[in-house]
């Protein structure tokens, strides 16, 4: 959901009456046409949590997350800016500042303080009782929204998302949730669903670990659910965010073979497909449980989708201080198709960007350039 700003929408919304292909080519997408009939186009991801904690929970946020959009804004000039950002607990304000620094065109945001879940919960959430621990802040409200925010050049078309219904410790003061935008990626045959996402934190939950981790198996079950009633199956899907299962392979194998999508990092990690900036490691050391963040994709319909190129980006080997507890996790992609079989397909109809009211507290995507 979107606070109403002082934005020209309505220009945005004339200019989006088009088809996808008549968009161009943002700085960061490359259009390849190969001889004979395969396409390809790439996009670059990257998920990273801000650390926006409001004070006193930390302290010197608001200039960090003005720094963060200072980066990008550097990157941009240099051409080397991510397509997309996927930003988590993205709390305070200030994150409009990091908005405007960065210069992307366009800005959705997840569930706010006062939203409520929209899904009727999972079976296995029947016997969890929600408020157990009242003293780590459970049962007490939301005091901030999911801060949850996607930041992109390409135009975003549609947005859909939700809180998790099931929480544990002090994670339960914020609406940590999920969300989805809808792309329309230039040169790409189709538009595209990028899920964002912020689940349960483990030993920081401050209750027994027991108790972080049913909640979070749950919140799993919530995500894939969500992203099964809402991605489009003819869509190519990406997938970020915190999902705090750094050294904890119960919260990572949970449910794993009926994901809805690849785990990068695992994909990355076998001989037949390595990833440019992911050195291949044996299988028994598990990379992808070395970091809290994580990204994946899957294919649809005659688009195929795989990681290409592996980056870090705000980690300890840059200059000045480090401006966030987590380092940004940065993923290019290939998207190919065979332009036969595209073109032999039904037309698609023009792209329009619906602003969506909800509740009375405005638009879900702000347009703003």
């Amino acid at each position: 959901m979107m606070t109403l700003a002082t934005l020209p929408l309505v220009p945005a919304l004339a200019a989006l009456a088009l088809n996808g292909s008549d968009l161009g080519t943002s700085p960061g997408a490359s259009m390849a046409a190969p001889p004979g009939g395969a396409r390809s186009t790439e996009i670059s991801v990257l998920t990273y949590n801000v650390r926006g904690l409001p004070w006193p929970l930390a302290q010197g946020r608001a200039k960090a997350l003005k720094a963060i959009g200072a980066e990008l804004a550097t990157m941009r000039r240099e051409g080397q800016q991510p397509d997309v950002v996927l930003i988590q607990e993205g709390f305070r304000g200030e994150v409009s500042d990091l908005v405007k620094a960065s210069g992307y065109s366009f800005w959705a945001r997840g569930p706010s303080r006062f939203e409520r879940a929209s899904g009727a919960g999972v079976e296995n959430g029947r016997r969890y009782a929600a408020v157990r621990y009242p003293s780590l802040g459970e049962g007490w409200g939301k005091f901030t929204g999911s801060g949850l925010h996607v930041l992109s050049d390409a135009p975003i078309t549609d947005v859909e998302d939700t809180p998790y219904i099931y929480c544990a410790g002090i994670d339960c003061l914020a609406n940590k949730g999920v969300m989805m935008v809808r792309l329309a990626l230039p040169g790409a045959p189709s538009q595209i669903d990028i899920v964002n996402t912020h689940l349960n934190s483990r030993r920081a939950a401050k209750v027994p670990i027991a108790r972080s981790l049913q909640a979070h198996n749950l919140q799993t079950e919530e995500l894939m659910s969500f992203i099964n009633a809402h991605r489009d199956v003819d869509r190519p899907l990406l997938v970020g965010g915190d999902f705090n299962v750094r050294n904890a392979p119960d919260r990572y194998d949970y449910r794993s073979a009926e994901r809805p999508y690849q785990v990068v990092s695992e994909f990355c990690n076998r001989a037949a497909s390595p990833c440019e900036g992911q050195a291949v490691d044996h299988p028994a050391a598990r990379p992808w449980l070395r970091s809290q963040d994580l990204q994946a994709f899957a294919s649809a319909g005659p688009v195929t989708v795989r990681p290409i190129r592996i980056e870090t980006l705000f980690d300890a080997s840059r200059s000045g201080p480090r401006l966030s507890d987590h380092d940004g996790y940065l993923v290019r992609y290939r998207l190919s198709w065979d332009h036969a079989v595209v073109a032999s397909a039904s037309p698609r109809p023009p792209l329009e960007l619906r602003p969506k009211l909800r509740g009375g507290l405005g638009v879900k995507v702000i347009w703003r350039r």
